[in-house]
């Protein structure tokens, strides 16, 4: 009888981890999962959206560069120059571009 007892608990014992193992190996899927969906998905949309709007700057545009609006006078690989005021040409990082208008 005790014998019995022992094999059952042992059985008990040895099934238990196995069972939390995939449980929270399906948890943490799940949570990260969810992490994708709401966080590295929608960023990596806006990054690629960003990086359109940047690609699109042509000579003519107005922007909009580190709280300064310009208009866009050259466009170099990763600079531009804005004309802030008559006369008044800036050189700004592209990065530094914070909106764009047509």
């Amino acid at each position: 009888m005790e014998a019995e007892n022992i094999a059952v608990v042992a059985d008990a014992a040895s099934s238990a981890p196995k069972n939390d193992m995939w449980g929270l190996l399906l948890y943490l899927v799940v949570v990260f999962g969810i992490i994708y969906l709401f966080m590295v998905r929608p960023q990596r949309k806006r990054m690629a959206e960003y990086k359109k709007m940047l690609d699109s700057i042509k000579v003519g545009n107005r922007v909009m560069a580190a709280g300064i609006y310009g208009t866009v006078k050259k466009v170099g690989d990763t600079s531009i120059e804005v004309e802030i005021a008559k006369g008044v040409v800036v050189e700004v990082n592209k990065n530094a571009v914070a909106g764009v208008d047509k």
